[in-house]
């Protein structure tokens, strides 16, 4: 993660466990399409459902006390901004 140096070691690691979580839905489901098309729709139904039960986005996370739905969030962003890197590959 590239604020990895800003964050709380917890938050790393549980946005990194967000990220395998969502690469493994994402391979097992479309693994020929294109990483940031993927990445899209699923941050899109994250949105759709969270926004459905209420949740809107903070202006201002405060990372150590994050939800589910704000890490989940975070994961695909950082995996969209690394879907270039070999060892991160959607594919299964």
């Amino acid at each position: 993660m590239a604020t990895s140096a800003l964050a709380p070691v917890g938050v790393v690691a549980a946005i990194d466990q967000h990220a395998a979580s969502v690469r493994d839905i994402l391979a097992y489901g479309a693994p020929a399409a294109a990483a940031a098309v993927l990445l899209a729709g699923y941050a899109r139904g994250v949105l759709d459902e969270a926004a459905a039960h209420g949740w809107s986005l903070p202006s201002i996370v405060e990372w150590a006390h994050a939800d589910w739905t704000t890490l989940r969030l975070a994961a695909v962003c950082d995996l969209a901004r690394r879907s270039d890197e070999p060892e991160l590959a959607l594919e299964a």
